[in-house]
């Protein structure tokens, strides 16, 4: 597909097959312009018209471009989006497939076509269509860190479900060898944070940070602490702690106690994608546009349901339950 998200135009019409021979050439038909035969000059018109063609063409999509929320402009199919890729230089122009998998039977019992190039806000939508599908008001929802959002967790909870969803390892502290946030024991009766020297970083003040409620802490002895250098390049050592952070810390809990829920994860949810991938072999969904590609996907997800039905309850009963 064709993706425009920074339009930039370069041009340069070389008068010679000689690249860096253009130059001097350009400067002797100056000087001397019986050198220059009429022929050439149609043709090197002629692709100057064509140039300015396309100018205008880059010019009117860069208008469109301004026009659209999220500066994105697939010229194949005005629907599908920019999406991130693991191990790829460039990313994909492509749709989101979210899918719920039953555990037990490797069915798929909800899914949707999106074109959000991310995975952080598709938790509890996803979670609520397969409980809604699968008639239970309890769920245990199991994903990857790309689901990961303290939003959509705490939803999660609140709606009666129990996710599971390792948080992505994202520190900047880390990255520079300094000690992160999980060194940090928090003391919720106090509320304060227990640093890795035993000093205590008090609550300061808080604020609100995208829209979420943030409390902020620091220890008063961190100008002098020993383990400073190895804390903060900073004065202070500041500690962010989120409103409804508990809900994170008990979701890691669970996760410290079921360390197996990965390993179910990989072996429910992957399983269904890569039976549809061999199937669909080495290529993308074939019509264009939300509606066509959704239908297409549904396609994919009735075949795969059927077959596996069929798989487990044998053909002859599958037919007779669906003419009942």
């Amino acid at each position: 597909m064709n993706y425009l998200k920074v339009v930039q135009v370069l041009v340069r019409t070389p008068l010679c097959s000689n690249f860096n021979a253009c130059p001097q050439e350009m400067d002797r038909a100056d000087r001397q312009p019986t050198l220059v035969s009429e022929e050439r000059v149609a043709h090197i018109k002629k692709k100057i018209e064509t140039i300015k063609i396309h100018i205008q063409r880059l010019n009117e999509i860069k208008g469109k471009l301004s026009q659209l929320p999220d500066g994105q402009l697939c010229l194949t199919d005005p629907d599908a989006r920019c999406m991130a890729t693991r191990g790829r230089q460039t990313p994909t122009v492509a749709y989101n497939v979210q899918t719920a998998v039953d555990a037990k039977h490797h069915l798929i019992v909800a899914h949707e076509v999106t074109n959000v190039g991310n995975d952080r806000t598709a938790l509890t939508p996803m979670a609520e269509k397969a409980r809604e599908a699968m008639g239970t008001k309890e769920l245990t929802v199991i994903a990857d860190r790309g689901y990961f959002s303290g939003e959509q967790i705490l939803r999660c909870e609140q709606r009666g479900m129990t996710p599971f969803v390792p948080k992505s390892i994202t520190s900047g502290y880390r990255a520079k060898g300094l000690f992160d946030k999980r060194d940090f024991e928090y003391i919720e009766k106090d509320n304060e944070f227990r640093c890795p020297a035993g000093e205590r970083a008090v609550h300061r003040f808080t604020t609100v940070e995208h829209g979420q409620t943030i409390h902020k802490y620091w220890a008063s002895a961190c100008p002098r602490c020993p383990l400073k250098p190895r804390c903060t390049t900073g004065e202070y050592r500041r500690v962010h702690r989120w409103e409804h952070e508990a809900v994170i810390d008990r979701m890691q809990r669970r996760l410290d106690q079921h360390p197996e829920v990965s390993k179910l994860r990989r072996q429910t949810a992957e399983h269904p994608f890569r039976t549809l991938k061999a199937w669909m072999g080495a290529t993308h969904f074939l019509p264009r546009t939300f509606p066509r590609v959704s239908t297409e996907m549904s396609l994919h997800v009735l075949a795969y349901s059927m077959k596996r039905v069929i798989q487990m309850i044998g053909a002859q009963p599958f037919m007779a339950a669906m003419k009942s």
